[in-house]
């Protein structure tokens, strides 16, 4: 059934008229070839130190490896699949395929071996890069499955089982193929290639159902890159970002790396999420593209910090903590703070902020945050600690970017305002609609699905519950998130839960309460917090399980979520929690590769822990 957008709507609002004419991620890659020759495109550890990839390696080995894939047999339109974690040979093949016209198909490292076999089987995939011996080993376990895939690429040598070749094999290939003529061909392959042409399909989990290719095009991505650029402060040629989001998301994807190219930014790549902090104080970088879980447990860190220390560090943490939000609720109204509170400033600044901000490398312009909604009170944390951070929304289906706050328009709780080109409307019954060149072709091989998104004007219907606020979009819910209990209330979970996260003994939080008598809540404490309390009460347990059942534990853990829940309605209040004894992850299937949580298949995974919530309910 085709979605329709008739009805009337309540609000609209354009971003302008697009940055730029239509163009193509290939000669975004040859105009910054051209422009920048930095010695240090790229840095990446090998052996305990840092080394960096010039633009002239860089473009060259691109080039490699696209000649290479030319001996495996892809040609343009030619599907490519890469599951790899970030690293410079996944931004390498990337741009390889971009170049050469192939049509890449980018796969999250955590899925489980049956998604990747869907995934290789509905894009048609002949070659796949893997990463390392792992995913080698992932491969070969579900190769027969997968009877189109032809040749499996490995990053690491030596080549493991289950891969039939290494890169550095394939560069090779492409290099005994680097003749004049050859890349004369190549290069005017590249500038054959079409801003509607395809240029990758990523696959979205969703909450529920199989995953969806969506297409999107070269254009898609370039515009995008190009709108953000004009909006977002980058000082071309002069700047560090630290890459650890997956590259195989979108906003990193675009943000992290096309855009970060775009602009002769040297991109860093980091270890691990375990040595994040490490790596921030090593590479000093000036930007970083981060999701709202990433912040919430820098601002869980920075809490059990201050109180784990001594009576007086507490004072002085909660009281410069107070002083930030003076001083940010005085900028954010235009206000100049008042020469009493400028001078408290500094000291706070001195005896705690500036420690934070020496957390993250001592360099750090601004932080941008995607993927869902940032709980304000962080974010507020963040600005008055002088660590901006610029909120914006987007989905995979939209290239990523719609909005995104900027130095000239900043508004904490929102998103900002739409970027060039884009225009957002909010329909009749809430939902957030887009148009623009940054809509995705569709999703592959699912006409339907793409019929249901996209209306006959072109707007595509995100999903999500929103407002415009004097040209700033205001994120509420996702739609199909909305709780509508069994009396007939509609609660909107999300800004609930955020407020739960805020703080330190709870790491995860899920409402749950459709079609039923009241909401209640999962959570999934903070242990190393808990456990630190349990210790000092002298409470006995030899496991979470244990732990989580003592009478005392629930009484505490209740008055925290109550405690953080302010200035809700009474339907709105969960009744009751239910306490979990393992975190969401994307393994066990709660969350999306974007960190979104799956709240029906929680809803369904935890049935039993549910319905003892609502056992001898008056309500």
């Amino acid at each position: 059934m085709t979605v329709t957008s008739t009805a009337p709507m309540q609000a609209r609002v354009s971003g302008g008229p697009r940055a730029g004419a239509p163009a193509t991620l290939a000669a975004l890659f040859f105009d910054a070839v051209r422009s920048y020759d930095k010695p240090a495109a790229m840095l990446h550890k090998v052996g305990g130190e840092w080394r960096p990839i010039s633009h002239k390696e860089f473009a060259e080995r691109v080039r490699h490896v696209a000649l290479g894939l030319r001996t495996l047999g892809v040609e343009r339109g030619g599907r490519v699949a890469l599951l790899s974690d970030n690293r410079p040979e996944w931004a390498i093949t990337d741009f390889a395929c971009v170049t050469s016209g192939a049509v890449d198909v980018p796969i999250y490292p955590t899925l489980p071996p049956d998604k990747v076999a869907y995934i290789l089987r509905d894009s048609g995939a002949t070659v796949l890069f893997v990463s390392t011996a792992e995913q080698a080993a992932k491969i070969a376990a579900i190769r027969r499955d997968v009877p189109a895939l032809t040749s499996v690429v490995s990053f690491d040598e030596p080549t493991p089982p289950g891969a039939d070749r290494s890169l550095r094999e394939l560069e090779a290939a492409g290099r005994a193929h680097d003749s004049p003529e050859h890349r004369a061909r190549y290069e005017a392959e590249a500038a054959q290639i079409r801003p509607d042409d395809l240029a990758t399909i990523i696959y979205t989990s969703g909450t529920t159902g199989e995953p969806k290719g969506t297409m999107l095009s070269h254009d898609n991505l370039a515009s995008n890159v190009h709108a953000t650029g004009t909006v977002v402060p980058i000082r071309k040629n002069d700047e560090v970002a630290l890459s650890f989001l997956p590259l195989s998301h979108v906003f990193e994807r675009m943000a992290g790396h096309y855009l970060m190219y775009q602009n002769g930014i040297t991109v860093a790549f980091a270890e691990s999420m375990d040595l994040l902090v490490k790596n921030f104080a090593e590479v000093r970088p000036t930007i970083v593209t981060a999701v709202p879980r990433v912040y919430e447990k820098i601002y869980a860190r920075v809490l059990e910090n201050a109180l784990a220390g001594s009576a007086i560090k507490k004072r002085i943490f909660f009281w410069a903590r107070g002083v930030g939000q003076r001083v940010a609720d005085a900028r954010l109204a235009g206000r100049a703070p008042s020469a009493a509170l400028g001078v408290q400033a500094k000291l706070a600044d001195r005896l705690v902020f500036s420690k934070l901000r020496a957390r993250v490398g001592g360099r750090m312009r601004y932080f941008v945050s995607g993927g869902a909604p940032l709980a304000p009170e962080i974010n507020k944390f963040f600005y008055s600690a002088g660590l901006t951070i610029f909120e914006g929304y987007g989905l995979t289906e939209t290239s990523p970017v719609i909005s995104v706050n900027t130095p000239e328009h900043f508004r904490i709780g929102t998103v900002g305002r739409p970027i060039p080109g884009v225009e957002v409307a909010i329909a009749a019954d809430g939902e957030i609609l887009t148009r623009g060149p940054h809509v995705m072709q569709g999703y592959y091989n699912k006409p339907e699905a793409t019929a249901e998104a996209i209306d006959a004007e072109g707007w595509f219907h995100t999903g999500d519950i929103g407002q415009l606020e004097d040209g700033f979009l205001r994120i509420t819910d996702r739609k199909k998130d909305i709780i509508v209990t069994a009396g007939g209330k509609n609660i909107a979970p999300q800004p609930i839960e955020n407020q739960v996260k805020t703080n330190k003994y709870v790491s995860q939080a899920v409402m749950i309460g459709d079609r039923r008598k009241y909401p209640v809540m999962l959570v999934v404490p903070n242990f190393e917090q808990l456990e630190r309390w349990a210790k000092i009460k002298n409470l006995i347990w030899t496991d979470r399980r244990q732990l989580l059942a003592l009478d005392t534990t629930r009484a505490k853990m209740e008055k925290e979520v109550f405690g953080a829940l302010q200035d809700l309605a009474r339907y709105e209040m969960p009744k009751k929690i239910g306490l979990l004894e393992n975190d969401f992850s994307i393994e066990s299937g709660e969350l999306t590769p974007k960190l979104s949580v799956k709240r029906r298949v929680v809803d369904e995974r935890y049935k039993d822990v549910i319905d003892t919530l609502y056992v001898d309910s008056t309500e």
